[in-house]
């Protein structure tokens, strides 16, 4: 079983920055890909990101490409979400995510995620 907790969030002007954590527990974990989500207020759920197993490749979304930034630490069982450039369309919960099965590479659709955390809150005021 893998438990995932987000943290990080907050309230920020445009323009501004934060580091989104995820750590999680699990014997497991450095082997499953990781992705992060997010979800506004009356929308889907939606891909953000992911990072495969040994943190040497990354997908993004387009609509958040060159702004943001995933990452992770194997040793301390965190991925984090480096968010910069924060536009008030960024608001949402942000949510982490791990994909068990890697071997079939990236995948966008949260459906394919088995674990999920609980969630943290972004606000980029304007």
């Amino acid at each position: 079983q893998v438990q995932l907790v987000e943290s990080g969030g907050g309230l920020v002007q445009a323009g501004g920055s934060l580091r989104l954590s995820c750590v999680t527990s699990g014997r497991t974990f450095s082997t499953y890909n990781v992705g992060w989500f997010r979800q506004a207020p009356g929308k889907e759920r939606e891909f953000v990101a992911v990072i495969n197993w040994s943190g040497d490749s990354t997908y993004y979304a387009d609509s958040v490409k060159g702004r943001f930034t995933i990452s992770r630490d194997n040793a301390k069982n965190t991925v984090y979400l480096q968010v910069d450039s924060l536009k008030p369309e960024d608001t949402a919960v942000y949510y982490c995510a791990a994909d068990p099965n890697p071997r079939r590479g990236f995948v966008q659709s949260r459906y394919e995620y088995a674990y999920w955390g609980q969630g943290t809150q972004v606000t980029v005021s304007s």
